[in-house]
């Protein structure tokens, strides 16, 4: 059966013969002939790694192509992990118009510039961002993208390699990189949303911020954060202690004028530890006084819901859904779930037989409540559809 969309896995330590088998497969399941190709390389030789690369690229001459490596690979309704494997996913996307981009950062004064963005227009739906994590201020770009990118959502991840720093490589269009970050621009008629499952269940009420420095809370609804926090931990069961002790988040409400801030109205950021002489909880983030926050957890049984869940109000929402692109988290897959093909079988089971490939990131990007977000633990879901929908 042939379709709009495909994809393609191969495993094998031969990584130009496994990129040649997972994109050719992707390709002859193709309709029609590819406008875009995206592809993942897990490898334990950088150099073998950007041969391969050079390899699906030649593969598809006509068609707009980006790539890059990763510790594990998304493909043919699964994942494989921390093993010499390809994913390819191929699209003929009639109507859309493609821009591939290569960015890189230049030192100016106290700040820095990132050059290589491509020019904006009024039918630009999505950015698929692929990022060096090493080289390429992720964190900082992402969160201000709304400065030069307005209202552009930007989805993917952050790249990696077996070997880490200096093991990354990027692909667009015929061009290798060993730095930056690498896209495609999206534009023109294509029916793309995203989905952006962050995988917790909130504990204790939401509170607002009412005194804070830096990334330090120090007071929560005019307490002590740390007494709150204690309070809140103290009426929980055993279980979720545990799941307290093994990593405490906190969720930031995106939308202060709520009545309610439940499951997947924050952006969730990491507790990264205490300070008890200021009785204060330092988190991942900086939090402006005045923000609603509420703690959170997060285990197994919480990620599996939340992606089920978001993916199946989805699917009701935009109706028949061709493809998708899937960002997980490293974290994710067997560390989580103990099977590394959790999040393509869920897509699978409510999305349908569809194209999926993607990749185990070091980062995921995606936006929430409609601002660019560079997450952790998370499943980030470009996908594409046959009627309305919108990021």
């Amino acid at each position: 059966m042939t379709s709009r969309f495909a994809d393609g896995l191969a495993v094998g330590s031969d990584l130009v013969e496994a990129a040649e088998s997972a994109v050719g497969r992707a390709l002859s399941r193709l309709s029609g002939q590819a406008d875009l190709v995206c592809f993942f390389i897990c490898g334990d030789d950088p150099d073998d790694v950007a041969r391969a690369g050079e390899a699906a690229m030649k593969l598809a001459p006509e068609a707009h192509v980006i790539g890059c490596s990763a510790t594990g690979v998304i493909g043919d309704g699964q994942g494989v992990e921390l093993t010499p494997s390809v994913s390819a996913w191929v699209a003929t996307l009639d109507g859309a118009r493609l821009t591939t981009f290569a960015l890189e950062t230049l030192a100016a004064e106290d700040r820095f510039v990132v050059v290589g963005l491509p020019e904006r227009n009024g039918d630009d739906h999505v950015a698929i961002l692929l990022a060096d994590p090493y080289t390429f201020p992720t964190d900082a770009f992402v969160e201000r993208s709304a400065d030069v990118l307005g209202d552009l959502p930007l989805i993917g991840g952050l790249a990696n390699g077996l070997q880490g720093r200096g093991s990354v490589r990027l692909f667009a269009d015929g061009e290798i990189y060993s730095e930056g970050a690498i896209g495609v621009l999206i534009s023109g008629q294509v029916e793309i949303s995203t989905v952006v499952s962050q995988g917790c269940r909130p504990i204790g009420p939401s509170m607002v911020v009412t005194a804070a420095e830096e990334n330090l809370l120090l007071e929560l609804a005019g307490q002590p954060a740390l007494a709150r926090l204690e309070d809140i931990v103290s009426e929980l069961d055993e279980d979720d202690r545990e799941l307290v002790a093994s990593g405490l988040q906190i969720g930031v409400a995106m939308d202060e004028y709520a009545e309610r801030h439940e499951r997947g109205d924050f952006l969730i950021r990491g507790v990264i530890g205490i300070d008890p002489e200021r009785e204060a909880v330092a988190i991942g983030d900086i939090v402006e006084i005045g923000r609603t926050v509420r703690f959170q957890v997060r285990d197994a049984a919480t990620a599996d819901e939340d992606l089920y869940d978001l993916l199946d109000a989805h699917r009701e929402e935009i109706g028949k859904v061709d493809g998708a692109l899937l960002f997980s988290c490293n974290g994710r897959g067997s560390a989580m779930f103990g099977t590394a093909d959790h999040d393509p079988v869920a897509l699978r089971d409510t999305l349908g037989p569809i194209g999926v490939a993607g990749f185990f990131a070091a980062g995921e990007v995606g936006p929430v409540a409609g601002h660019n977000h560079v997450h952790g633990f998370t499943a980030s879901v470009l996908v594409f559809s046959t009627t309305a929908g919108g990021p």
